[in-house]
């Protein structure tokens, strides 16, 4: 194709700023990931197989994994209705409440922690009061629970909320003129519009959740076979010089948070496809 046919870009520099985007995320990802799994590949199958099926490593791949769903679901419930309300109402403090949506970004996963162990233990501020129900929360793996939630809240709501602010409020308006139900509005009119971005926000908590560490280890009490995440477990393994079983560990986490990753991102085109 000749240079007189070929169609001129509005910003030069294609290739170059490839290459730089290609350098950048291999320095960044690719190699550390790449240098992982070749460090794994160097173990013998059975080292490989008794590092990753130990009971006690199991139940950590079961608590870290369903904890980070169900706090991934949790906020992908409640995170829209936040960025629904941040969107389409107006109230005093509402620019607070916004920017305390950030918080988690902001603060140290380490003092999180402690600030979820100061209210949620027996003796803290809400903690007191759910003991009287027989609801224990600190050194729980519902204590997990809440901190992947906490974590994992921003996620959804600003990737939601931009959604939100362009989704014109007349087409709720025309919906019901036209005697749709409430119910029918959201189904057929609202939800389609947000599922992508539904979709995008969960699996981006789901991926915070399943590597967090610090927010976690001072809730769940570390207690092996109960409250014991996965990234705590290969910490423990780094720091009593097993690296081969850590990176085992971690060969892992990270080959079943890519194919979870790779299922809900393949349902998202799913859906866009089909304009559901």
């Amino acid at each position: 194709m000749s240079t007189a046919t070929r169609k001129r870009r509005v910003i030069p520099g294609f290739g170059l700023t490839m290459g730089f985007s290609l350098l950048y995320l291999g320095f960044i990802f690719l190699i550390p990931v790449g240098g992982l799994l070749l460090y794994t590949s160097m173990m013998s199958w059975e080292d490989f197989w008794r590092a990753v099926s130990h009971p006690q490593v199991v139940a950590s791949y079961k608590l870290s994994f369903s904890a980070s769903l169900i706090g991934a679901s949790i906020n992908l419930v409640f995170g829209a209705l936040v960025a629904w309300v941040l969107v389409r109402y107006s109230f005093p403090g509402k620019k607070v409440v916004d920017a305390l949506v950030d918080l988690p970004f902001a603060l140290p996963t380490a003092v999180a922690g402690i600030a979820l162990v100061t209210l949620y233990a027996s003796t803290g501020w809400v903690g007191q009061y759910l003991t009287i129900f027989g609801i224990k929360v600190a050194y729980t793996q519902l204590g997990v629970v809440v901190a992947l939630t906490y974590i994992g809240l921003p996620f959804v709501v600003r990737t939601v909320q931009p959604v939100l602010e362009d989704l014109e409020a007349e087409r709720e308006e025309a919906s019901a003129s036209l005697g749709a139900s409430r119910f029918t509005t959201v189904r057929r009119v609202i939800l389609p519009s947000l599922l992508p971005a539904l979709l995008t926000g969960y699996a981006l908590a789901f991926a915070r959740a399943v590597g967090e560490y610090g927010s976690v280890v001072f809730i769940s009490g570390n207690m092996p076979y109960r409250t014991e995440i996965t990234p705590l477990l290969i910490v423990a393994k780094a720091e009593q010089y097993d690296y081969p079983g850590a990176a085992a560990i971690g060969t892992v986490m990270l080959i079943a948070a890519f194919l979870l990753l790779l299922l809900i991102n393949g349902l998202q085109w799913w859906t866009q496809r089909r304009g559901l």
